[in-house]
C-alpha cells in the first residue's frame, strides 16, 4: 500500500486503496459534547511516540517464555477437547457440552487469533505450523488440524486481520455492529419484540453471519485484486448473511452452493457426523446400538449452541456500546490516528488471573490486541497495566469493564436503544492532517511495514 503524502493532504485507504482527501478549509469547531472535552487538551504527538515506544519494547522482550504460555494455553484447551470426546457418547450432559464448546472458543480466540496474527512467527522455533502463513491455511486438512471451524481461515484473515483492525469503527469495518445490525435498530417494532430475537441470534451468529460474511470478504479482496468492476447497487459494507444467500437475492460474489461446498459444508458434515462416527462402532460392540453415536451428535449440537453464546458474549462486546467511538475516514495504520482509534473503539474486560483470561479467550485484552495486532498473548497481559497507565497520563478514555455489562451495551446498540458516538470531525480531520504531514517527513527511505507486507500478502 503506498501512502500519498503530498501537502494536498490526499492519502490512500489502508485497506482498499482508494483516495481521500482531508478538506483544506475546516469549518469553526463546533463546540466539543462534555465526554469529548479531554480532547482539547490531548498531545497528540507525544501519545503517539509513547505508544510506538512501549510497542518496540514489548516486541523486544518476547521469547521463550511465550511460547511457554502458548504452550500452556494449547495444553489447557487442548484438554477441554479431551474430556469432551470422552464424555460425549455418555448420553446428553453437560460436561461433554461444556467442554467441546470451551475446546471450540479457546481454539479461535487464543490459539487461532494470535498465531494467525503473527505473534509467534518470530519467537517459536516450529516456523512451519506456528506462523500466519502457514497456520490453518492451505487446503482442508491443514484447516482441520489446526483450526476447524464455521469460518474458512483464508476468510477470516482477510475479513478480521485485515479489514477488521485496519479499518476500526469505520463503516468499512466488517464487525461494526451498529451499522450490521441497522435492520433491527430501525425496525418499527417494540423492543421487546427485539429482544425475543436475540436468543436466537447470538447462538447462531457464527454460520448465520460470520462464517458467510467472512467468506464475502476474502471474495471481495480477491475481485479488487483482479481488477472486476462492482455491480452497481451492491454496498460492499453491507453484511452477507445466511439469509441474504437464501431469501435476499443472494449476493454477486458467491453463490449459497459454493458457501456450503467450501466453507460451511466440511465443517458440518466432518464436526457434527463423521468425527463421531467411531462411538457408533463402540456402541455395536458394546451392545448399546447407535445411542452413543446420537448421543454425541446432539452434544456437539448443543455445545456448537453453547459456544456461539459464549463467543457472543466475548467477542462481538469488544467494540459496541454507547462509550465507544465512531470514525468517518480511514487512516494509515501504526499512525497516530491509527493508535488513538484503538483506544477509543476498544474495550477491555476483567484481566489477571491465566484462568480468568483463558475464559476470556484472552479478548479481554482487546485494546493491547488492537494498538499491536502482531504481538504474544503474554505480551498483552504484561502491557495492560503500562496502556492503562499512558493513558490516563494522556488523558484519553480508557474503558475496562465487566463482561456483562459490555453485553447489556452491545444489545443496547444492537436493538437501538442506544448509539455510538462520532468522534468530533474538526479533531479527526485535524489527526489526519497531522499524520499526513509526518508521514510526508519521513517518505525517503522509509522501511515497509509489517503490516503492509502483511496486507499484500494475505490478499494474494
Amino acid at each position: 500500500h503506498h501512502f500519498n503524502t503530498v501537502l494536498s493532504s490526499c492519502y490512500h485507504s489502508s485497506i482498499d486503496n482508494s483516495i481521500m482527501c482531508v478538506p483544506q478549509n475546516a469549518a469553526p469547531a463546533p463546540k466539543l459534547a462534555k465526554c469529548d472535552q479531554w480532547v482539547k487538551d490531548f498531545d497528540f504527538d507525544t501519545f503517539t511516540a509513547d505508544i510506538k515506544k512501549l510497542g518496540d519494547e514489548l516486541e523486544k522482550n518476547q521469547g521463550p517464555a511465550d511460547v511457554r504460555h502458548l504452550k500452556k494455553m494449547v495444553m489447557w484447551s487442548n484438554a477441554c477437547a479431551i474430556v469432551g470426546m470422552l464424555t460425549m457418547g455418555l448420553g446428553v450432559n453437560f460436561v461433554a457440552i461444556a467442554a467441546l464448546s470451551t475446546f471450540t472458543f479457546t481454539r479461535w480466540t487464543m490459539i487461532a487469533h494470535h498465531t494467525c496474527h503473527g505473534g509467534y512467527d518470530k519467537i517459536h522455533p516450529n516456523k512451519n505450523r506456528w506462523n500466519r502463513f502457514k497456520f490453518a491455511i492451505g487446503g482442508l486438512w491443514n484447516r482441520m488440524c489446526d483450526w476447524f471451524d464455521w469460518m474458512m481461515p483464508e476468510a477470516w484473515n482477510v475479513e478480521h486481520n485485515n479489514r477488521h483492525h485496519y479499518c476500526l469503527s469505520e463503516l468499512e469495518d466488517p464487525d461494526l455492529v451498529e451499522n450490521n445490525l441497522k435492520d433491527m435498530r430501525d425496525m418499527p417494532v417494540p423492543i421487546f419484540v427485539k429482544y425475543l430475537a436475540l436468543p436466537i441470534l447470538v447462538c447462531t451468529w457464527k454460520w448465520f453471519y460470520y462464517a458467510p460474511n467472512t467468506y464475502k470478504e476474502l471474495k471481495l479482496a480477491r475481485w479488487r485484486k483482479a481488477g472486476k468492476k462492482i455491480p452497481e447497487g451492491v454496498v460492499t459494507s453491507d453484511a452477507v448473511t445466511v439469509r441474504t444467500l437464501l431469501f435476499s437475492g443472494g449476493t454477486p460474489f458467491y453463490s449459497f452452493w459454493e458457501f456450503m461446498s467450501v466453507v460451511a459444508g466440511p465443517y458440518l458434515l466432518i464436526h457434527f457426523f463423521l468425527f463421531p462416527l467411531p462411538l457408533l462402532a463402540l456402541g455395536e460392540y458394546m451392545g448399546t446400538g447407535h445411542d452413543m453415536y446420537i448421543s454425541a451428535v446432539k452434544n456437539l449440537f448443543l455445545a456448537d449452541l453453547l459456544t456461539n453464546l459464549h463467543g457472543f458474549v466475548a467477542i462481538v462486546t469488544n467494540h459496541a456500546g454507547d462509550d465507544m467511538y465512531r470514525f468517518r475516514d480511514g487512516c494509515r495504520p501504526f499512525s497516530g490516528s491509527f493508535y488513538l482509534r484503538q483506544v477509543l473503539a476498544s474495550v477491555n474486560f476483567w484481566t489477571g488471573s491465566d484462568i480468568n483470561d483463558f475464559m476470556h479467550g484472552y479478548l479481554n485484552y482487546q485494546i493491547e490486541h488492537h494498538l499491536w495486532p502482531s504481538l504474544s498473548m503474554l505480551s498483552y497481559k504484561r502491557s495492560q497495566p503500562l496502556v492503562k497507565a499512558l493513558c490516563e497520563k494522556h488523558g484519553v478514555p480508557y474503558v475496562q469493564e465487566n463482561v456483562f455489562i459490555r453485553v447489556k451495551k452491545t444489545v443496547d446498540i444492537m436493538t437501538g436503544k442506544s448509539s455510538m458516538r462520532w468522534f468530533p470531525a474538526d479533531y479527526e480531520t485535524k489527526f489526519l492532517e497531522q499524520d499526513a504531514v509526518r508521514e510526508a517527513a519521513k517518505k525517503k527511505g522509509k522501511a515497509v511495514l509489517l503490516s503492509d507486507k502483511c496486507m499484500d500478502a494475505v490478499q494474494e
